[in-house]
């Protein structure tokens, strides 16, 4: 479970990993795949207007010490309400913020640029994936996401910002698949769903 600091922005989720995790990430800090020590989601002002938002991240980092590649998310919402959800030996921990206009992902050129919000996951799958597997998976949890956010009636796929971080064992036999029939990506879809969907505002109903 994340542990909950106090930084002078706003409050951080920490994951601090009992050993270095493969990971794959789309946020600002520690995007890619690779091996990482460390995960954070912190909330920042919805005025928030740096444009350097992984060295903002990396500040942030060391102000709580951190060593060893990490990956860093921000948020306008308040990641003290972050909504976790189990299934089958996934786990997913969702911060779900949709502003005030949420997004179409095929939205026309000309569409006016969304205002602050942002989803975002932090998911740990219990057996490794391969590298292909991997990015399908984010796709999956992007698939869940949708469904979550179309079942409550919200129009748009998501957020400009949303963000994804997949943690797994970098040994053992590699799964194959990560899509949402396979073995690993059937409950990570049902997780990430479930956690979206708690995270969610009533009025979207």
């Amino acid at each position: 479970m994340p542990e909950l600091h106090a930084d002078r922005d706003g409050p951080v989720l920490l994951w601090r990993l009992p050993r270095p995790l493969l990971a794959i990430a789309s946020g600002p800090l520690g995007g890619g795949i690779g091996l990482r020590h460390w995960v954070l989601n912190a909330t920042v002002p919805l005025s928030y207007d740096r444009d350097d938002p992984g060295a903002h991240l990396a500040e942030i980092a060391a102000r709580l010490g951190l060593a060893g590649p990490g990956c860093g998310l921000l948020t306008g919402v308040d990641v003290r309400l972050v909504a976790h959800r189990a299934d089958s030996g996934v786990e997913a921990w969702v911060t779900t913020g949709i502003g005030s206009a949420p997004t179409w992902a095929a939205a026309p050129a000309a569409a006016e640029a969304p205002r602050v919000g942002t989803i975002n996951a932090v998911c740990a799958l219990p057996v490794r994936l391969a590298d292909a597997a991997l990015v399908n998976a984010v796709a999956t949890v992007a698939e869940a996401k949708a469904q979550a956010l179309l079942e409550r009636g919200v129009p748009g796929t998501g957020t400009c910002t949303d963000a994804t971080v997949l943690l797994c064992p970098p040994d053992g036999p590699a799964e194959a698949y990560g899509g949402p029939r396979s073995t690993v990506g059937a409950p990570l879809a049902r997780a990430a769903h479930a956690a979206v969907t708690a995270g969610l505002p009533r009025s979207s109903a």
